[in-house]
């Protein structure tokens, strides 16, 4: 450790100081202290703490490597823009003689000159405004972002906004111009008169806009092939910018994983999903669909073809290995077919042995039949129905038909014996009989009992008016005008559920009549009614 930088006035003095610094680094002295009352760390080189001599330092310490030079005058603020100060009422001595302000003469102006100035008229005198200066620092000198306001790029942002909204206005006007310039030469050509086509024609779907046309941020300016790099040309870029990111599709963090440098995201993010409804299926997707598995496969057979000692390199010659693939899968084609037909011609072939005749191949023949209206053959013969595995006319309990050959009164029967009791025994003509002289003595008991059954007369309701008593026998009420009552109730009942269909200027009328009564009694709800949910 270097501690000659001290000047000592003699060797005695030089031996006392390295004992003192002895001692202090065994912990038997008090350790040394700088001026600002901190410990010195003696395993510190001496020259970091030797001040330079221009500094006077008496003893060693490290202010010198502190911003010993900071003026606390300096400052980052900036001007306060158009801040006024004094607005005066008349003109002063000194003061601009075209506004009256005192902070600027004629010359350095900045208002419109007017025809005569304030020293002539002593109106309209400006405000002074607000003068300031400042002692900027090394930073505050240099700073270009010093006084920027970011409140006003809204101005620019609103600007370039209003640009793009009539842009887009533009483009889609002269698109949907253009289709409908087609639609009318297409009806034109066609001949169609009716008005409902020439309509419909008109009315071009707004989705037939390309939006690539309207929006200019796709497009993105590359430089290919020129001295610098390449010719400028456009290259479009294909993902739409309104799509949800893959990274966006699942938040669950045991989702698939997404590596953001790659922008990768191999496994699917929603494996639950409709595959139909599904915009994104994980970048596997692609990777074993298409011809990204052909491309893998011819990968495959470079490979294995270069470890069975083919010279063939995927990267190197890639048309050559193509080839060699399309060979290969020829070849193989050749082999499978050559193999299956010694296999055939050695073991035969089942399935072609027999061929079944066309007729039972198909149900049908070139054999030509002709019926007529009834359905009868005239000429021809006709094919024999196939009959169904289950058992047909089979019939039980002495029945001469099946059960569902009668059909009265939306109810199924047998046709022999016109019973509708399934499972039955038959009791044929005899009980059709019976059957039916059963119905007409029932048919004559039911009209014998409505002849002699006593016509009841109809009781006739009270009528009750609104006020809760029994309307009076000598009022007399007029169709018209209470079907005009009605009216009016149901138009208040609708203003009082909807306010706003009630008109400004309201004319109310205080006389009621016997038929508003009758009006208001039919049209009010009965809470207790049970029937009150069915009435309108």
């Amino acid at each position: 450790m270097a501690t000659a930088s001290v000047a000592f006035k003699s060797r005695e003095d030089h031996r006392k100081q390295m004992e003192l610094e002895e001692a202090r680094k065994a912990g038997l002295a008090p350790a040394e202290v700088d001026e600002d009352g901190k410990e010195i760390n003696p395993h510190i080189p001496q020259y970091m703490s030797s001040a330079p001599w221009y500094l006077n330092a008496e003893r060693p310490s490290l202010k010198h490597q502190r911003k010993w030079k900071s003026d606390p005058n300096y400052t980052k603020s900036w001007y306060d823009r158009g801040a006024k100060i004094y607005q005066a009422d008349k003109y002063r001595k000194g003061a601009c003689e075209n506004c009256g302000a005192m902070t600027h003469t004629t010359k350095t102006c900045m208002e419109r000159p007017r025809k005569l100035g304030a020293k002539w008229t002593s109106k309209n005198i400006a405000p002074d405004e607000k003068i300031e200066t400042f002692e900027l620092d090394y930073d505050g000198k240099r700073d270009r972002w010093n006084g920027y306001d970011a409140a006003s790029y809204a101005h620019v942002i609103e600007r370039y906004e209003a640009r793009d909204e009539a842009r887009k206005k533009f483009l889609k006007d002269q698109q949907l111009k253009k289709l409908e310039k087609n639609n009318t030469e297409n009806v034109e050509e066609e001949g169609v008169s009716d008005d409902e086509d020439n309509e419909d024609a008109l009315k071009v779907d707004e989705a037939k806009v390309d939006e690539s046309k309207q929006m200019d941020f796709a497009k993105v300016e590359k430089r290919v092939r020129t001295t610098g790099g390449g010719s400028t040309g456009t290259v479009r870029n294909l993902r739409i910018r309104e799509d949800t990111a893959k990274y966006l599709l699942n938040l669950d963090v045991n989702s698939a994983h997404y590596d953001p440098k790659t922008r990768s995201m191999r496994e699917d993010p929603l494996p639950d999903m409709d595959p139909n409804e599904k915009f994104y299926a994980g970048d596997n997707q692609n990777r074993v669909s298409g011809q990204a598995l052909e491309f893998k496969q011819l990968n495959i057979h470079a490979w294995e073809a270069f470890e069975k000692g083919n010279d063939v390199h995927m990267q190197a010659a890639p048309s050559q290995a193509e080839l060699l693939y399309k060979n290969f899968r020829v070849n193989k084609e050749k082999l499978k077919s050559q193999v299956k037909e010694t296999i055939v011609e050695k073991y035969g072939n089942a399935a072609a042995g027999d061929v079944l005749p066309r007729e039972l191949l198909l149900g049908q023949s070139e054999r030509e039949v002709e019926y007529d209206r009834a359905g009868r053959i005239i000429k021809g013969q006709e094919m024999a129905l196939p009959k169904s595995k289950y058992e047909e006319d089979v019939y039980i309990n002495n029945h001469t038909t099946v059960w569902g050959s009668w059909w009265k009164d939306h109810q199924w029967g047998y046709k022999c014996c016109k019973q509708f009791i399934r499972n039955s025994y038959c009791t044929g003509a005899a009980g059709i009989e019976a059957a039916e002289a059963a119905s007409d003595l029932m048919k004559a008991n039911i009209a014998r009992k409505e002849a002699t059954e006593d016509v009841v007369a109809p009781t006739e309701e009270k009528q009750l008016a609104t006020w809760g008593t029994d309307i009076p026998d000598d009022l007399v009420l007029d169709q018209e005008k209470l079907a005009e009552a009605l009216k009016k109730e149901d138009k208040r009942k609708r203003e009082e559920k909807d306010e706003r269909k009630r008109k400004y200027n309201v004319k109310w009328n205080d006389d009621v009549t016997a038929e508003d009564m009758e009006a208001y009694r039919m049209k009010k709800v009965h809470h207790d009614d049970p029937m009150k949910d069915f009435m309108n």
